[in-house]
């Protein structure tokens, strides 16, 4: 089988995600701009998940751009790492609407890092294909995503010491991720 269908459905539905978590936004009824202040959790909340959203379909998309072919497993490890997506907008709002509380932030952190565990499944899934060398090679060791778990994890447990840390544990997860994976730009030229 080849990644066309796996690939289109996976960009509908990260764009139904997305979707989803800007209908969450409700304005408020105060007209002057700090009727906006309330505001500011729920957007900055928002605004993390959106560039999340943005760095899985982007690596999502260079992951199958050198995968030649995909098998059942593969399908099934792709709708795995789509389920945990999905719950995005779900500990987005939670997570914006108690002002970034300790259980909110520790559980937007599992279900990252859910969602990180799920992308790595794919990823052996896809290594596992014959046909797939390219990416088998373009990926090696994958040491930036085994230390985003890590990270993850590491900031998981610090949301019980204080939220704001296990929040800057997971932007900086994010801004590492935020260029695409060069590993791969690197085999395609």
């Amino acid at each position: 089988m080849t990644t066309n269908r796996m690939e289109a459905f996976s960009d509908g539905v990260i764009a139904i995600i997305i979707t989803i978590m800007v209908l969450e936004l409700r304005p408020p009824h105060d007209t002057s701009l700090t009727g906006l202040r309330p505001l500011i959790p729920v957007m900055g909340s928002y605004v993390m998940s959106f560039i999340y959203l943005g760095i899985y379909w982007n690596n999502h998309h260079h992951l199958l751009h050198v995968t030649q072919h995909i098998d059942g497993r593969a399908l099934w490890a792709n709708l795995h790492l789509l389920f945990w997506l999905s719950l995005v907008p779900f500990v987005t709002a939670w997570m914006g609407e108690n002002h970034f509380s300790q259980w909110p932030v520790a559980l937007y952190g599992v279900v990252l890092l859910m969602a990180a565990i799920a992308y790595t499944i794919l990823v052996f899934a896809l290594v596992a294909v014959s046909g797939n060398e390219l990416l088998a090679s373009a990926l090696g060791s994958d040491f930036k995503g085994k230390i985003s778990i890590v990270a993850y994890i590491v900031g998981i447990a610090l949301s019980f010491v204080s939220p704001w840390i296990g929040l800057a544990m997971y932007v900086a997860v994010a801004v590492v991720w935020l260029i695409p994976d060069r590993r791969i730009e690197r085999k395609i030229t």
